[in-house]
């Protein structure tokens, strides 16, 4: 079948959110796309449902969950289209959203990502990401997070690379650079892509009109030690593999200060941390964040030789200089969610 765009769903038990998202795609103004919904081994009858959907998706179905990174390759992999739309499965998609990005990628020859405008709440319009930022620690946070949308994003703009939460890639960017890192399963895969795709000399494109509304982590929990646990080692992993060297050596002295200002917000019961803690346990935290240290460190060989000087096309001063535009302040990343 030929097809301009693939949709890729990654599903995990996520029978709750799929009737909004296949709602969302059934009225999509363009036309010319696949969906293509690849089963972590489901067990609350999502499989099912995805059969008996009258959205005409193709499933793959996989034997128990192998995470994200893994579920989105295996989609990629049977895909058709020129470009490759990622999408979560807790997300509602507004009737414009693959015309937006389709339309950007197909008018930039630089660009070879699409970020979307996401949004928390149809009514209140909180802000989930207009793009994506990064910490000098290999952490990726959210553009525009937990702001209002009043308008102060509706200009197409270079963002550093779009949140996997729903993003656009063209094929050819992919077929250069590879697809997720299966070793991440799951968060910060998005970043690792996007530095590639950077590093190889690609650009990546906000997309204002593109608009989708997420229910923020309706999967693995927004504050849970899984999570804890996956962003602590894979950004670690995502420095590795792909930041300047300078950045690298620097790396562990502005995690030291991310840590100084996420005990400041516990302390006054401000931002993530602080709402962590609230739900959950401190102590089990440390311990996810102490064995997220450990197994980083013991990858790091493999992380290394993930390093392929052979695919970077821009110098290390010129991705300086983008990373530094794209930066975010350890305040901003404790204080501010």
């Amino acid at each position: 079948m030929s097809v301009d765009v693939s949709v890729v769903i990654p599903n995990y038990n996520g029978m709750r959110h799929l009737e909004g998202c296949f709602s969302s795609l059934e009225a999509q103004k363009f036309r010319g796309f696949e969906v293509i919904v690849v089963d972590n081994g489901s067990t609350d009858g999502s499989v099912g449902y995805i059969k008996g959907s009258r959205l005409g998706t193709k499933l793959i179905e996989l034997d128990r969950n192998y995470g994200f990174a893994a579920a989105c390759n295996r989609g990629i992999e049977a895909s058709c289209g020129r470009y490759i739309a990622i999408l979560n499965n807790d997300t509602v998609v507004d009737t414009s959203w693959l015309s937006g990005l389709y339309g950007a990628l197909e008018n930039d020859k630089k660009a070879g990502m699409a970020a979307s405008k996401i949004l928390l709440n149809m009514e209140t319009r909180e802000i989930d990401s207009v793009g994506m930022l990064i910490y000098p620690d290999g952490i990726a946070r959210q553009r525009g997070r937990c702001e209002i949308d009043t308008g102060q994003y509706d200009d197409k703009r270079e963002t550093l690379f779009p949140s996997g939460c729903a993003a656009m890639y063209k094929r050819e960017m992919l077929d250069e650079i590879g697809l997720f890192d299966e070793d991440f399963f799951a968060y910060c895969e998005d970043a690792d892509l996007g530095l590639r795709g950077r590093l190889a000399g690609w650009g990546a494109v906000f997309v204002p009109d593109a608009v989708v509304w997420h229910k923020y982590s309706g999967t693995m929990g927004q504050y849970s030690d899984f999570k804890v646990f996956h962003v602590e080692r894979n950004r670690v992993w995502v420095a590795v593999k792909n930041f300047p060297v300078s950045w690298l050596l620097a790396a562990p002295f502005y995690t030291i200060l991310r840590y100084l200002f996420q005990f400041y917000s516990i302390v006054k019961g401000r931002g993530s941390s602080a709402k962590f803690v609230s739900e959950g346990s401190f102590l089990s935290g440390m311990a996810a964040v102490l064995r997220a240290h450990i197994l980083a460190v013991a990858a790091l060989s493999s992380m290394l030789r993930k390093r392929r000087s052979g695919l970077i096309k821009i110098s290390q001063m010129e991705f300086k200089r983008i990373l530094n535009g794209h930066r975010v302040s350890a305040s901003e990343l404790a204080l501010k969610d």
